[in-house]
């Protein structure tokens, strides 16, 4: 329950991605104002760069509760449930209408970037009073303003999209990566689109191992049939590429154990040159393009690209929370509660458990970091772990606590990230399989979704 005595003021969300227009639908429903604060121009910005991209769980996991319930007074007709949408089409058919709702749009400022959260009027060393202060929001408008907000609470879904995580293995920059910002994209380039003429005809090193770096790669083999020019190399960070399958077959969400296999049958080509166990050194200029020293596999490599696509996922950003007291994990940068049931070194993503206000409570009454800045630097966040959060923190903040407690979300399994592949330790429970095509899914699921197609043969 919030300790703040000014019910009047709002609950202050900052974000207008998913997860924060999720809470803020939760905030109306229980009758208590929001305050969205959007540093983009419009809601889901961050979702809008990587819009191309097919997202590997269906709309009926995308939507949260109480924003259907809100659009569908106003007569929205929900997607179909069993299909996967890409990015653009999270926005548009979802989170834009959603926006759009008068209650919702009266309540969220676009073009505010929130600089720093504090108690008014107390830093984080002064304990006297602090439960009863309200939080202030410092932000500036689209003119760069400064402006001032109070809140009875905050909900940070800020999320991690502007704060992607280095080439180097020691999580800093390799030297020379600053200096060639203009060769180097992070995340997940539309080199089909947009970016076509950035990358067809030339050589491009992907680094990264996750599903990120596999729809970076897959999307340039496509180019490369389009412009037969284009060279691809992969390189993986860690050994072996048992971590690339992911669940492999073994997954509830068909699209993302496909996109796995489809890593595999696409190295098993040969259209690519695959480097494992990749530690960049160096990086410097080079006529043009970008000359790369590194070790692959204990020796040392040279190699000569055109452009770099670096893919090795997200860190949160702390700093406007730098007046606030927080708790993080010191390896994930998750809430303490929290990291041990997300960190991809103790266990397999499948197994992350529904979880709200307890796991995500902070030691600054009233202040809850949700959605994927939550996750820290875990790669497991799924959009619908993110709406049971604001579910359940919103109902703190009302003061019901058996809400609160409620587990209202069953998860799909996500197949196996950090323990050895489905098609090592065998998939539909079973031994290990002869072949990878020799169970879980149907052709046309996986095929759907991008791989080659291995469904059951029993």
């Amino acid at each position: 329950m919030t300790t703040f005595s000014d019910a009047n003021l709002p609950v202050a969300v900052i974000g207008a991605g998913p997860v924060g227009l999720a809470a803020a639908a939760q905030l109306l429903e229980r009758g208590i104002e929001p305050l969205v604060l959007e540093q983009g121009s419009g809601p889901a910005a961050a979702i809008r760069q990587w819009g191309h991209v097919t997202l590997f769980s269906p709309w009926r996991y995308n939507i949260d509760a109480a924003a259907e319930r809100l659009l569908m007074a106003t007569g929205w007709t929900p997607p179909p449930p069993d299909r996967l949408p890409t990015g653009a089409e999270l926005v548009e058919q979802y989170l834009e209408p959603l926006a759009r709702l008068p209650e919702l749009a009266s309540q969220i400022r676009y073009s505010a970037e929130v600089a720093a959260v504090s108690r008014l009027g107390l830093d984080r060393m002064n304990s006297a009073g602090r439960d009863t202060a309200p939080f202030a929001l410092h932000w500036r408008d689209s003119a760069g303003t400064q402006q001032r907000s109070l809140a009875r609470a905050v909900i940070d879904a800020s999320g991690t999209w502007r704060r992607p995580s280095p080439m180097g293995t020691d999580g800093l920059p390799v030297p020379g990566e600053d200096s060639l910002g203009d060769r180097i994209a992070y995340g997940i380039p539309n080199v089909l689109g947009q970016d076509i003429s950035v990358y067809a005809g030339h050589h491009v090193l992907v680094v990264g191992g996750g599903h990120s770096a596999i729809n970076v790669v897959l999307d340039l083999l496509r180019l490369q049939e389009r412009a037969p020019g284009t060279r691809v190399t992969w390189a993986l960070r860690r050994d072996g590429m048992e971590r690339l399958l992911g669940g492999g077959l073994n997954d509830a969400l068909p699209a993302r154990g496909a996109l796995g296999l489809a890593a595999r049958d696409a190295v098993a080509s040969g259209r690519l040159q695959l480097l494992s166990g990749f530690a960049a050194s160096g990086l410097r200029d080079c006529a043009g393009g970008i000359a790369v020293t590194a070790n692959a596999a204990g020796s040392p490599v040279e190699l000569q690209v055109d452009r770099i696509v670096v893919a090795t996922g997200f860190r949160p950003d702390r700093a406007l929370l730098a007046e606030m007291r927080v708790e993080a994990d010191p390896i994930t940068e998750a809430p303490p509660l929290l990291a041990p049931l997300i960190d991809p070194n103790l266990h397999s993503c499948g197994t992350v458990p529904p979880h709200g206000a307890r796991e995500l409570r902070q030691p600054e009454p009233d202040l809850y970091i949700v959605g994927a800045k939550s996750y820290g630097r875990a790669p497991t966040f799924l959009m619908r772990t993110g709406y049971e959060q604001v579910r359940s923190v919103v109902a703190e903040l009302a003061g019901d606590h058996a809400a609160a407690e409620r587990v209202e979300l069953v998860l799909p399994e996500t197949g196996v990230c950090g323990a050895p592949s489905a098609v090592e330790a065998g998939c539909c429970g079973g031994p290990a399989p002869a072949a990878a095509n020799a169970c879980c899914l149907a052709d046309a699921e996986i095929k759907a979704a991008g791989g080659s197609g291995c469904g059951c043969r029993a």
